[in-house]
């Protein structure tokens, strides 16, 4: 079955960075876009980025542009999200996510908390 699995969050002090992978399996990760979201205490789950099978970019926020990117390697069936310049207001649980067969399947997250 499908399955995403989300490493790579933690705490870090404003201004630091992280890197999140989530690696995929039970579907042929190569042809399916993956993306990332987040969702912060008290707030809707929005999109942070959306990366092709051929890797192009749709970015999500303008808060994120720029500091965030998202790449993927099919060979080893993870997607990344770099995270640059890192804000409290960044602080959220970051979920994987990939749409096939007209469904939606979710990692279970991994929780990034930005604070000094």
């Amino acid at each position: 079955q499908v399955q995403l699995v989300e490493s790579g969050g933690g705490l870090v002090q404003p201004g630091g960075s992280l890197r999140l992978s989530c690696t995929a399996s039970g579907f042929i990760f190569s042809m399916y876009a993956m993306s990332w979201f987040r969702q912060a205490p008290g707030k809707e789950r929005e999109l942070v980025a959306t990366i092709t099978t051929f890797g192009g970019i749709v970015n999500g926020a303008d808060s994120m542009k720029g500091r965030f990117t998202a790449s993927r390697d099919n060979a080893k069936n993870t997607v990344y999200l770099q995270m640059n310049s890192l804000k409290p207001e960044d602080t959220a649980v970051y979920y994987c996510n990939v749409n096939l067969n007209f469904r939606s399947y979710w990692g279970q997250g991994t929780q990034v908390t930005v604070s000094s």
